[in-house]
């Protein structure tokens, strides 16, 4: 006759076997997800998809300072150089699974969203990447040599309506690119036909400000914030309007905005981060809820500041909106100007 357990005697062989088995499962279940919840906290990277010194280097710069102000015993955030197509190789790599990962942050701005809105970061569909949050808003400027001649937005309109191959446009991006658009927009407003501009691209807004004030363009079509860390460096810059609706406050509200000099032009840059699809869910989760802290934390607006930045606070659905908005207004601005867009 063989032999039954007794499987109520807690203290019986294959009760206790059980129980392990269990616990053990239970342990290799959770732990996991243990570990991803806690991902806000642990050692993590911000990659700028830039050269040093241009606006996705100085959102990793506000990422580290946000998160580490909420998560103040988690080890700064890392920022990592991956220049390549402002954002393309860096979305490609992620949407294919190279760069990734629950400790992987990468920065993007409106100009990132334009991109996807063409095309032009590789047949990757927007839902190839996770949207954590957005971290402020930016806003286009038009910047000259401090010696050069153009004193006025209109300086500028005056010398594009006499001859447009004679004024030399310059900034981070290519052809379709924001800061491409925003020249384009402005010599459109001047009469004439986008297509006649010159434009010279760099790998981000600080090598374009570099190539200012050598001298090798005339006009700077960037974001605010990267040309005022610029100038409060020493760089020899004139700010010739800003792209906002209205004055911004504090150290540009001297500088007028296109609107008031008779141009109609307007562009905000959102700047923000995003991970891997492929992100675990508590990991993303993790950190959604770090940034969704940092956004509302009473010192943020003030960081936000130093940063050249104002605030826009967009996390979960609410920045899922605003990405499908965004590529639903580019795509058909792109159209406008008889720009070119690969299937996804």
């Amino acid at each position: 006759m063989r032999p039954t357990s007794n499987l109520s005697d807690p203290n019986s062989s294959p009760r206790r076997q059980a129980l392990r088995v269990l616990a053990a499962a239970s342990t290799s279940a959770w732990w996991p997800v243990a570990q991803a919840a806690d991902a806000s906290t642990e050692a993590a990277e911000c990659v700028a998809p830039s050269r040093p010194g241009g606006g996705f280097d100085l959102t990793c710069g506000l990422a580290t300072k946000a998160v580490q102000a909420v998560r103040p015993t988690r080890p700064p955030l890392s920022t990592r150089y991956l220049p390549g197509g402002i954002g393309a190789v860096a979305f490609d790599q992620v949407a294919t699974g190279r760069l990734g990962g629950p400790g992987t942050l990468v920065a993007f701005s409106s100009g990132s969203l334009l991109n996807i809105a063409q095309g032009r970061f590789g047949p990757h569909p927007v839902s190839a990447v996770r949207w954590i949050a957005t971290l402020g808003t930016d806003y286009g400027v038009v910047a000259v040599h401090r010696d050069a001649p153009h004193q006025r937005l209109q300086d500028v309109v005056a010398a594009l309506r006499k001859d447009p191959a004679r004024v030399v446009f310059g900034a981070g991006g290519t052809l379709g690119s924001q800061d491409w658009m925003k020249a384009a927009l402005l010599t459109r407003s001047a009469g004439q036909d986008p297509k006649r501009m010159r434009f010279v691209s760099f790998e981000g807004g600080g090598e374009a400000l570099k190539a200012l004030r050598g001298g090798h363009i005339g006009v700077f079509t960037g974001d605010a914030a990267e040309a005022r860390q610029a100038l409060d460096k020493g760089a020899p810059l004139r700010f010739l309007a800003v792209l906002s609706e209205a004055r911004l406050p504090d150290a540009l509200a001297d500088l007028p905005t296109a609107r008031e000099q008779g141009i109609d032009l307007v562009w905000p840059t959102v700047r923000g981060l995003y991970m891997a699809a492929s992100t675990p869910d508590a990991a993303a989760r993790a950190w959604v809820a770090a940034f969704a802290e940092a956004l509302v934390a009473p010192g943020y607006a003030a960081l936000c500041s130093q940063h050249g930045l104002y605030p826009f606070a967009r996390t979960g659905t609410a920045l899922e909106d605003f990405v499908q908005r965004s590529l639903s207004d580019y795509r058909q601005l792109a159209q406008e100007l008889g720009l070119r867009s690969w299937p996804r």
